[in-house]
């Protein structure tokens, strides 16, 4: 035997007391507002289920037929929080095992993923695909030697942050028996606290025009490692002397010509500029001398 569910009556909503009238109508404001600001994330949205285009820069010297720099297609499915570095894992693992490229953590920490992805030097694993505008072209580090496909000679790279000497230089630890932590001073940590943050990517150097006509510049990296040593107030004065000696030379902080192009990519937001300026007011006060 069938039942009928007996109909309800069609429910009415009580009148409303004019405050929350007032109330409602700011909310809807507001939600109207976000939906106006949030416009973007609408946007990635609708790439969800879709498949992004990428062109990634090809290049080998050691195989005939593709020793002449080209890029390639690739078409890749599209995912809620996509990277760069995804989408190129991707292309690699399904469509072309030859692609070659540098990862290591995914996690912006080892900076071995910086690439040149639409005209601006980031790091693969930082960089969402839904913030790109595509087609997303992605080529090696500009200003580099490319070495195959998106891996350029860092060796050059390295050279520049070695002559720094990026380490503690302090001969005036105390025997084993006497030993005592070298503690360093809140205020002081706070001055070298950014420029710790360097992960030797190499983005800033690929911007940077005064490194790319001239090969024996320090480079933004190199000039901030030394940054970071020189201002710390653990290490003697006379080391700290010793550090400015080498990046005041010729090829040092003065060819620096405050473009600020390397502050703009790097992916820590080091003030690499701001770090090469007061270098060079140190090493001026260095050089003055009243008598």
């Amino acid at each position: 035997m069938s039942t009928q569910q007996p109909e309800q009556p069609e429910s009415q909503e009580a009148p409303k007391d004019p405050e929350m009238r007032g109330a409602e109508s700011a909310v809807d404001e507001k939600e109207k507002e976000d939906g106006e600001i949030d416009q973007t994330t609408a946007d990635k949205s609708e790439l969800e289920g879709e498949t992004v285009l990428i062109k990634v820069f090809r290049y080998d010297p050691e195989v005939e037929g593709k020793q002449e720099p080209r890029f390639d297609d690739f078409h890749v499915p599209f995912e809620k929080g996509m990277t760069v570095l995804d989408a190129v894992m991707y292309a690699r693992d399904h469509y072309d095992s030859s692609l070659t490229f540098r990862h290591s953590c995914r996690q912006a920490v080892c900076g071995s993923d910086a690439f040149f992805v639409n005209g601006k030097q980031r790091l693969g694993c930082k960089t969402q695909m839904a913030d790109l505008e595509h087609p997303v072209r992605i080529e090696p580090l500009p200003h580099q030697e490319v070495v195959k496909d998106l891996v350029v000679d860092m060796d050059h790279f390295y050279d520049q942050m070695h002559t720094v000497e990026p380490y503690f230089q302090n001969e005036e630890t105390p025997d084993s028996s006497d030993l005592e932590e070298q503690r360093q001073t809140r205020e002081n940590r706070e001055k070298v606290k950014m420029s710790t943050r360097c992960i030797w990517c190499g983005a800033c150097a690929s911007s940077c025009n005064i490194a790319a006509g001239d090969n024996e510049y320090l480079g933004p990296a190199a000039i901030n490692k030394a940054y970071r040593f020189a201002m710390d107030n653990r290490e003697p004065e006379d080391v700290k002397e010793h550090r400015l000696r080498i990046i005041e030379q010729e090829h040092g902080v003065w060819r620096c010509q405050t473009q600020f192009s390397c502050t703009e990519v790097c992916p820590k937001d080091i003030p690499l500029t701001e770090h090469i300026q007061e270098l060079k007011r140190e090493a001026v006060k260095k050089n003055l001398k009243f008598w």
